[in-house]
C-alpha cells in the first residue's frame, strides 16, 4: 500500500536550509512510490494567536482547515525546523496552538485528568536542524523543541513512533557538508521513515 506522506516545514524563510531538507525528503519519498504533500507554514494565511486559550474556540482560517484535512489524511508526519533559541519557531508553535486542539487532535475526559489520543495510528520524524553539535543540545539544553514537539504534543496525540533526526551544525557547514546532509534526508524519505 502507499504511503501518505505530509511534510510540514516551519521553517519562515524560503532561503534556508531548511527548505531544501523539506524537498531532499520528498525527493526521496516520491522516488519510492509513496504519495506525498507539503506544507510550508510561511505560505498560510492565519493567526498564529491562539487568543482565548481552550475557554472559546476561534474559527480556523480556511488554510488551516486545509491543513487539518492533509495531517487527518496521512500516515506519516515529517516535522522541518530549525533551533531558535532552544525551541520551536514562533510561527510553527502558532500553526501547533491553532490546530492540535481538543476535539481535533486529543480530548480531555469529563471530571479526569485523562484524555483520547485522536491521532493514533499515525507516525512521525522530527528532522531539527541546529547551530551546536546535537549531544550539546542534548546533553547541556535537554533538547528542549524536540521534547515539546515529539512528548508534548505527538505523543500526547497519540502520534508513534516519532524519530528524531539532527543536522548540524548549520551556521559553520561548507557545501560538501550540506548535500551530505540533503542526500542522508533523501534516502530517509526514500525509506519512508
Amino acid at each position: 500500500m502507499q504511503k501518505k506522506i505530509l511534510i510540514i516545514n516551519g521553517h519562515p524563510n524560503r532561503e534556508s536550509f531548511n527548505f531544501g531538507v523539506a524537498n531532499a525528503y520528498q525527493e526521496g519519498a516520491i522516488a519510492s512510490g509513496a504519495e506525498v504533500r507539503t506544507i510550508h507554514i510561511i505560505d498560510l494565511k492565519f493567526n498564529p494567536n491562539l487568543q482565548f486559550g481552550y475557554r472559546k474556540r476561534t474559527e480556523l482560517e480556511p488554510d488551516l482547515l486545509l491543513a487539518w484535512e492533509d495531517i487527518k489524511w496521512a500516515d506519516h508526519l515529517v516535522w522541518v525546523h530549525p533551533v531558535w533559541w532552544g525551541g520551536l519557531p514562533a510561527l510553527m508553535k502558532g500553526f501547533i496552538d491553532r490546530l492540535f486542539l481538543p476535539g481535533f487532535a486529543f480530548q480531555y475526559r469529563e471530571n479526569s485528568l485523562l484524555w483520547d489520543k485522536l491521532l493514533k495510528g499515525k507516525s512521525a520524524r522530527i528532522i531539527t536542524t541546529l547551530d551546536q553539535p546535537s549531544w550539546y543540545y542534548t546533553l547541556v539544553y535537554g533538547k528542549p523543541s524536540v521534547n515539546q514537539l515529539k512528548r508534548s504534543t505527538l505523543l500526547f496525540c497519540g502520534i508513534s513512533p516519532v524519530k528524531v533526526t539532527y543536522i548540524g551544525i548549520i551556521k559553520t557547514s561548507d557545501p560538501i557538508k550540506r548535500d551530505k546532509w540533503l542526500q542522508k534526508v533523501k534516502q530517509l524519505g526514500h525509506k519512508q521513515a
